[in-house]
């Protein structure tokens, strides 16, 4: 079992744009010829920021509407945020606060020997980094620049927290997928 964060960045290094918008993301290729099916198949549970969350209601559920789909997740899905959050119907959808390391402990019952996900937000990414909980980052480089935006990861990781390269694969014109081991360190 392993924390991963699976995510796509442009090439400067951001994940969204000021706004929280992926539409310079699409474009760029389908997300079924890239490894994320196979890696989805062995995620059990995940967790997310209340930025990603919204941006899911908004641009795949659509509640409300008549338009939007399902919630895309059957495994239990932890939200974090200060705020209440809309809840999904028929989504095991799980709000939360505080600390991320009992809702770790959670997601690694929850789970069954499968993989944990951090959807999205670098800001909660460096919350299970601090933490010493996060083993891998995956990240689908993208062939764009935006300039400003919600940064990839917004932590200084250098000397013995460094990132080990694992791989590098390409995906169509659009992406570098690169995979590194986080090494792991006591909690503070």
């Amino acid at each position: 079992m392993k924390t991963q964060y699976y995510t796509a960045a442009s090439l400067d290094g951001f994940i969204a744009t000021e706004d929280d918008s992926l539409d310079w993301l699409f474009p760029l290729g389908d997300v079924n010829e890239t490894s994320y099916p196979a890696f989805f198949r062995e995620v059990g549970a995940l967790a997310m920021g209340s930025a990603t969350y919204t941006w899911m209601l908004r641009h795949v559920v659509k509640p409300d509407t008549g338009t939007g789909a399902t919630w895309p997740y059957t495994q239990p899905t932890w939200v974090f945020s200060s705020r209440t959050v809309p809840a999904i119907e028929g989504a095991d959808v799980r709000p939360v606060r505080g600390d991320v390391r009992p809702v770790h402990a959670e997601m690694t019952r929850a789970a069954g020997g499968k993989n944990l996900w951090i959807v999205g937000g670098g800001d909660l990414v460096g919350q299970f980094l601090d933490a010493g909980l996060l083993d891998e980052i995956i990240v689908q480089v993208g062939s764009v620049t935006l300039g400003a935006g919600k940064p990839l990861l917004p932590r200084r990781l250098v000397g013995d927290q460094a990132l080990r390269l694992q791989s590098v694969q390409r995906f169509g014109p659009g992406f570098a997928e690169l995979r590194y081991e986080v090494a792991r360190r006591a909690a503070s």
